[in-house]
């Protein structure tokens, strides 16, 4: 190695796990040390562990969350900027938009709060947004108009897929050429694609045939882990474009290069798509590479303290 960084991630001994409140049996190899580096960056902070009580009404306490009162005062958040515009888009969030408060502000781990972090520096700054899609899908060449949250156009409308399917973080854009554009994506961090799965309903087998998205809309493989979630958004990002809501669009997954599972499902879906003319396009971008595009697009600043935070898993190789 001669000083550098590994190029895997380690399998962390249980003990230095349970040492610094990060050990859950089920945990994948990334997710394990993905729960130790940020217990790592509480403990930088010098904040206590947080917990909950559980079901049988015992105290549960881990090294990824944070109490109550550091959780308001903004510990899961890169700055003061970003913590204020969380607390306004959390107030005024779309009707049926699911986002749970607790995680949002408590859950080191959680990828909604990586969400806001990445992207609500991008709302705060309309140049850097624009400067921002260029780097990471540089065919739709214009200006943001909008970032949102946890968005669908229309949750439980049977145009679309008639359930409460959303996008994690929705760009709108106007393009140069005057069309009506969109980037919709879904973030990951830690999970592993093994989500519960939806109830199947009649909607989402029509879409799948008239979208043209896929080579067999019949697949039952798309109807389950680890591509269903992703099967669902994609149908509803063409559906926007079916129903002459925007011209275009694009759906994009972020998640960790070395979130393996996460990249192995993405993959997978991507090869179920025919590419067919019309289609909105989907795209697999590394957390690492969305990123490096807020540092190309001029705030290195908030990219380093993204890798820090996120990406860098220096301080779990220092302790192996």
């Amino acid at each position: 190695m001669n000083g550098s960084a590994p190029d895997q991630l380690p399998l962390v001994p249980e003990a230095t796990l349970r040492k610094h409140g990060a050990f859950v049996g089920y945990d994948t190899r990334f997710r394990a040390c993905a729960r130790l580096l940020q217990s790592l960056h509480r403990e930088a902070l010098g904040l206590p562990m947080g917990g909950f009580i559980d079901g049988a009404g015992k105290r549960r306490r881990y090294g990824h969350l944070v109490g109550q009162a550091d959780a308001a005062a903004g510990a899961n958040f890169l700055n003061e900027d970003i913590l204020r515009f969380t607390a306004k888009t959390l107030a005024y969030r779309e009707p049926g938009a699911l986002i749970e408060d607790r995680r949002v502000y408590g859950n080191l781990l959680a990828s909604m709060p990586l969400a806001f972090n990445l992207f609500g520096a991008l709302k705060l700054d309309d140049d850097l947004a624009d400067r921002w899609v260029r780097e990471i899908y540089p065919a739709f060449e214009g200006k943001v108009s909008h970032i949102q949250f946890e968005h669908s156009p229309g949750r439980g409308e049977s145009r679309f897929t008639d359930d409460g399917t959303a996008f994690d973080v929705f760009v709108s854009l106007r393009l140069d050429d005057g069309r009506k554009a969109f980037l919709a994506i879904e973030v990951k961090y830690s999970e592993g694609m093994a989500e519960a799965e939806p109830r199947m309903r009649p909607r989402y087998d029509e879409l799948s045939v008239q979208s043209g998205l896929y080579f067999n809309a019949d697949d039952p493989a798309l109807r389950r882990n680890p591509v269903q979630q992703l099967w669902r958004q994609h149908m509803l990002a063409q559906a926007m474009v079916m129903s002459g809501l925007y011209d275009t669009g694009a759906f994009l997954i972020i998640g960790p290069e070395r979130n393996g599972e996460v990249q192995r499902a993405s993959h997978r879906y991507a090869a179920m798509l025919k590419g067919a003319d019309g289609a909105v396009p989907f795209e697999v971008i590394t957390l690492e590479t969305a990123i490096a595009a807020v540092a190309l697009a001029g705030n290195t600043a908030h990219a380093a303290a993204l890798t820090h935070r996120y990406t860098d898993f220096g301080p779990v190789h220092a302790l192996i």
